[in-house]
């Protein structure tokens, strides 16, 4: 019965050794390998112990037990650590490893020397036979050994548990399981069952446990997990060179791209076929710029269709060296023909649609216009206030594009200004009540006279719901939402902060600001540009971006001509 019991064990750690087999992949960890090719050896030595009809043989089958005892708890806690991701020192590894051969040379003195054990005698238990010794001082060294490993490598699953993150929590929860079952079959099961031994069935169990870590383990890689799908991807062909620019492989989309690659030896230069001097003139490219040059290649399906692919040059590095060079093919066919057809549109056709187009815009923007002058006659503190913020945010947006610390588009200053006069449209649901209001705001008005700006955000939204000009709208929505919202969070309606305020904004209130101060207000009499000045510089960083200071200051005379010019007339 136990000679079955040590048998069923081999045969189990063997068909776990082939089933880690089928699923091997080359990222495994080596660890892996080195525990699913031991745990078999380990398992066999209990059959030969038990199939043992002399001293001499029960001796062999002992050592070839201790092969898996001496060595298997160190390549699981070398599994561990790695599988934690911290990394040990070239020397450390090296050094548990001479511990572990040290330990096994002693075993292969049994019978011979003391050291590992000594009055050694057989005989028999039943029908099974029974090596009867004294343990010596590196049996001892070797439980030591074993239980250091043991406790290291739970140590260090507690501590990534608890610190490290980015390791997946189900590996660390597995990764106990082997190292607490061979150690109870280790020192527990042989104390209380005395005639087998369960150091095999856990060493199967543990087998089983790294199975299905193996299993799950390399979805947890990107790194790995991202090459081998962009590798499988049949849109993507791939070549790689070494430096001396000589072939190093590539995979079977490129080899349908590129004709004469499937003809090159690996290791051997490039040949004279026009197709790999292309490829040759993409590698000099690069040399010369690294970086700076696309390419476009063209090639054939198997339908003679043409596609049109983009390629790429970069480095292949092994680890963090770089090797060689990587040559990468995209297939862009698909946009490259939209690109096409629509550089083919009739520029006649062009010319009308563009007309009509201008013409519905500008229909447009006078309707929005109008709403915007209609918002502002019924506001009494407000009279010009729209016309003259718009030119406040041109000179702003004049300056912040001398300075040019922030790269604004031609398309983002054209929709700032065309969003400039819609900033309060918002004040269109305020009550006249307030609006109008001969005087200095209540709490309770100042609480509805903040409404407009969500409230502008919105009435532009539907106003422009179906608009083509999506960069347009965003900017218009943007300014009348957030335009008194303020860069240290203290402002409405979204308490939003530093650059949550999307940029429009946070100009649209440098301007508004600046012309509340210098204009005059049923409440206020208009300040001097000094003192507007002190005001705007001492805002910048709790009300205004700090960001927008130097445009500011750069923008101050025009802003003051212009100010004083209105005063005039």
């Amino acid at each position: 019965m136990i000679q079955l019991y040590y048998s069923g064990m081999f045969a189990l750690s063997l068909v776990f050794a082939a089933i880690y087999i089928f699923l091997w992949h080359k990222h495994f960890d080596v660890n892996f390998t080195m525990i699913f090719t031991l745990v078999p050896v380990a398992c066999l030595g209990y059959v030969l112990q038990e199939m043992s009809g002399s001293l001499e043989g029960l001796i062999r089958a002992m050592q070839i037990i201790y092969i898996g005892g001496c060595f298997l708890q160190l390549f699981i806690l070398l599994s561990i650590f790695n599988l934690c991701r911290i990394p040990l020192a070239k020397g450390l590894r090296t050094a548990l490893f001479l511990v572990c051969v040290c330990l096994y040379v002693s075993v292969l003195t049994i019978g011979r020397m003391d050291l590992f054990y000594s009055d050694i005698a057989y005989d028999t238990i039943g029908v099974s036979p029974n090596l009867t010794r004294r343990y010596g001082p590196m049996h001892t060294a070797f439980y030591a050994v074993i239980l250091v490993f043991f406790l290291v490598g739970i140590i260090t699953i507690a501590y990534s548990l608890h610190r490290r993150k980015q390791v997946p929590r189900m590996i660390l929860y597995l990764l106990i399981l082997p190292d607490v079952i061979c150690m109870l079959s280790f020192f527990v099961g042989r104390r209380v069952f005395r005639t087998v031994d369960f150091v095999p069935l856990g060493y199967v169990l543990a087998e089983l446990t790294y199975l299905l870590i193996a299993h799950r383990v390399n979805l947890y890689d990107v790194s790995d997990t991202v090459i081998d799908s962009m590798v499988q991807e049949k849109g993507i062909g791939y070549i790689s060179f070494d430096f001396r620019h000589r072939y190093l492989g590539s995979n079977e989309a490129a080899k349908r791209l590129v004709p004469g690659l499937s003809d090159i030896a690996v290791d051997a230069p490039f040949g004279d076929l026009p197709s790999l001097q292309t490829i040759r003139g993409y590698l000099d490219s690069f040399q010369r710029a690294p970086g700076k040059e696309t390419f476009v290649y063209t090639s054939q399906d198997e339908n003679g269709n043409e596609r049109i692919y983009n390629v790429a040059v970069n480095y292949l590095y092994d680890g963090i060296r770089r090797r060689g060079y990587m040559v990468t093919f995209t297939d862009d066919t698909a946009n490259k023909k939209y690109i096409r057809l629509l550089d083919t549109y009739n520029e006649n056709l062009q010319r009308e649609v563009e007309e009509k187009t201008r013409h519905i815009v500008e229909m447009h923007d006078n309707l929005i216009m109008s709403m915007a002058m209609m918002v502002e006659s019924r506001d009494n503190s407000t009279g010009g206030h729209i016309k003259r913020t718009s030119e406040g945010v041109r000179i702003l947006l004049d300056e912040i594009k001398k300075e040019g610390a922030l790269p604004l588009s031609p398309a983002f200053r054209r929709d700032m200004i065309k969003a400039a006069p819609m900033h309060d449209l918002g004040k269109i649901a305020v009550d006249d009540a307030v609006l109008r209001k001969p005087g200095r705001f209540t709490g309770e008005d100042y609480a509805k006279m903040k409404r407009h700006a969500a409230e502008g955000a919105r009435v532009i939204h539907e106003i422009l719901l179906h608009t083509d000009d999506e960069s347009f709208k965003t900017v218009a929505e943007n300014v009348a939402h957030y335009h008194h919202e303020r860069w240290d969070g203290s402002g409405y309606p979204d308490g939003l902060s530093g650059e949550q305020i999307p940029l429009e904004a946070r100009i649209m209130a440098v301007a508004d600001v600046y012309d509340a101060l210098v204009s005059k207000r049923v409440y206020k009499e208009a300040y001097a540009f000094d003192r507007a000045d002190r005001i705007i510089l001492e805002g910048m960083g709790t009300q205004f971006d700090p960001g927008l200071r130097s445009a500011y200051i750069k923008a101050r005379p025009r802003l003051e001509a212009y100010y004083g010019a209105l005063q005039e007339g």
